[in-house]
């Protein structure tokens, strides 16, 4: 059984404790988002993700979509749940005030998407690619195409999509066919097919609005000749409407492993009229302004998965009855003890635990960075925020996915043969969570760009952010006697992952192949320092909670349990990834190629 319950306690201990909102509600932009307010929203999103989108995400799965006459039609239930999400204003959450959105700031509307996410992943998909867009659109769109769509897509009635995977070509973009033809009256007409679309096309909403990348007919060889155009489903009346068909055709309908209940399309763009997103070839700057916020958002997709697999392995655990304990029999009551009193199980579900309280901590973290790089009060505190935001988009995207499955993986474990088969609902998780490390660039192209761009630029100022306040945290705290044996673990990890820059660094200038050997490895290894960190900090606050006697439910004696089993059973991983970093690149690539 599909078992979730959002984690609502931790999420305010993150928000609140952890990081503080009030950083965030001193900005004048997000003043009206108080504590209550927030923690209204929490418990109604909350309730709108066990209620209305946890019931069809195993029956999503088992119908999947289907394609009628070009027109998908989404699983019972959807279309109905879809409108009462719409209509309860979610999709508008963090949107511009400017365009029906309600302001809410990006930390708040992460820990909502995160319960959608962990409650149906592929409903999710829906609103969540629609947010992407309007990004694009509010950073690199004309005043026209502002006015005549955002306002529809920001409240949800219209969706959103990203048209640039072909057949031939996925990360390479560069090879893209798709053209664009000026009509001689301000737009263009868009001729190509796209493959991997993420709902391009479904029955939730009354348009849907394509991002696509295509080439003019004047456009440069490569990257450099790539412009990004708005083609809508149906082109507006001029009262805004949807009104005629456009040349966008539904042709196919990919067959996959996981996330049924979310339409993946093939899509075919005849004579398709379109206008213009930005400056003419320039099309890879509003891609990327999308596609950050999606990998974000995917990250947050890792995340929700990992929550739900933990509960429900958690309370499958509590249930199963198999064996006797090792230390002694303790329900005498029952024919066998719970599978939770093993030792073995423990490691399974506190693994599962701690790693999404880490990412959550981790995630809102960059979160709040959004909003800041946004509405910080300086250039200088803004430039941080951003820079902080550009080094993590690829951690929390790899990390979570990477995460995410990895959990899932051990949500079956616990449920052993049980979980394999259909019945208990918990192999859906690992199928659903399988693609969120390839889509949005896989996680070894998060990797590269972690290394081969984010590292050097700007001759690692944007690893300022990050290494400083771990730096500081540490002089600071590793005397502390509630929490100095976390402090010094952090300390270890911090200074392999400090010397494994320096190597990469240095290695990487003399042969990029270095680099590119060492990437996932680096990933992996920043990754686990910031989780440290966030858990360590958490760690802080509960040793004081406790030793205060305000910990009337054990909340934070159990964030203090959490923290210790990840400083002792996982970060340890650090040392290992260190040593495969120093290794080099000669034994990954010393086979011949004709010996693979």
């Amino acid at each position: 059984m599909q078992v979730y319950q959002a984690p609502l306690r931790d999420m305010r201990f993150v928000l609140h404790e952890l990081h503080g909102l009030g950083r965030i509600t001193a900005l004048p932009a997000y003043a009206e988002a108080t504590e209550d307010v927030v923690d209204g929203v929490l418990d109604e999103a909350a309730r709108m993700a066990q209620e209305v989108v946890l019931p069809l995400n195993a029956s999503g799965d088992l119908e999947g979509c289907r394609l009628e006459n070009g027109v998908v039609r989404t699983p019972k239930g959807f279309r109905e749940a879809y409108d009462t999400f719409r209509q309860a204003g979610w999709p508008s959450l963090a949107g511009d005030v400017a365009f029906g959105g309600q302001g809410l700031p990006e930390c708040v509307n992460k820990l909502v998407e995160e319960m959608i996410c962990a409650a149906n992943l592929s409903f999710s998909l829906y609103p969540g690619l629609t947010h992407g867009a309007v990004k694009a659109l509010e950073s690199h769109g004309s005043d026209e195409l502002k006015a005549a769509f955002l306002q529809k897509m920001t409240e949800g009635t219209w969706a959103g999509a990203m048209a640039l995977t072909e057949a031939h070509c996925g990360t390479d973009l560069g090879l893209m066919r798709t053209k664009a033809v000026p009509d001689g009256a301000g737009a263009y007409r868009i001729s190509g097919s796209k493959i991997f679309i993420s709902a391009g096309e479904h029955d939730l909403t009354e348009n849907i609005v394509h991002l696509v990348l295509a080439r003019l007919p004047d456009a440069p060889p490569g990257i450099k000749g790539i412009s990004m155009f708005l083609v809508p489903k149906l082109l507006p009346t001029e009262d805004g409407r949807p009104g005629a068909r456009n040349g966008v055709i539904c042709t196919g309908l990919e067959h996959k492993m996981g996330l049924k209940a979310s339409a993946t399309c093939q899509i075919t763009y005849e004579d398709a009229k379109g206008w213009l997103v930005g400056a003419p070839h320039k099309g890879m700057q509003a891609m990327f302004t999308m596609m950050n916020e999606e990998r974000l958002g995917v990250g947050i997709q890792g995340l929700g998965v990992a929550s739900v697999a933990y509960q429900s392995a958690a309370a499958y655990a509590k249930e199963r009855v198999q064996g006797r304990s090792l230390s002694g029999t303790k329900r005498p009551d029952l024919p066998a003890d719970p599978i939770i009193v093993h030792p073995d199980v423990r490691r399974m579900l506190m693994t599962m635990r701690v790693n999404a309280e880490a990412c959550r901590a981790v995630g809102i973290w960059v979160a709040q960075a959004v909003d800041l790089s946004k509405h910080a009060a300086t250039p200088a505190e803004r430039r941080s925020a951003e820079d902080f935001t550009a080094l993590m988009t690829p951690v929390v995207k790899a990390l979570f996915t990477d995460l995410g499955y990895e959990m899932a993986s051990l949500g079956v474990q616990v449920y052993g043969g049980h979980g394999y088969i259909q019945d208990h609902g918990v192999e859906q998780f690992v199928r659903d969570a399988r693609i969120a490390m390839l889509y949005e660039g896989t996680n070894g192209i998060q990797a590269l760009d972690l290394v081969g761009r984010k590292m050097p630029a700007g001759m690692g100022r944007l690893l300022r952010p990050f290494f400083h306040p771990i730096a500081d945290y540490i002089e600071a705290k590793k005397g502390d006697a509630a929490i100095g044996p976390l402090v010094l673990a952090l300390e270890r990890a911090f200074g392999m992952l400090q010397l494994a820059t320096g190597q990469i660094a240095a290695a990487g200038m003399k042969d990029p192949e270095e680099a590119g050997a060492a990437a996932t490895d680096y990933l992996r290894l920043m990754g686990l320092v910031a989780m440290s960190y966030m858990l360590t900090r958490s760690a802080e606050i509960a040793a004081a909670k406790v030793a205060a006697r305000e910990d009337g439910d054990g909340f934070y004696a159990a964030k203090l349990a959490g923290a210790r089993f990840f400083t002792d059973r996982v970060l340890p991983q650090s040392a290992a990834l260190y040593l495969a970093i120093k290794s080099g690149k000669a034994s990954t690539m010393a086979m011949a190629e004709a010996d693979f």
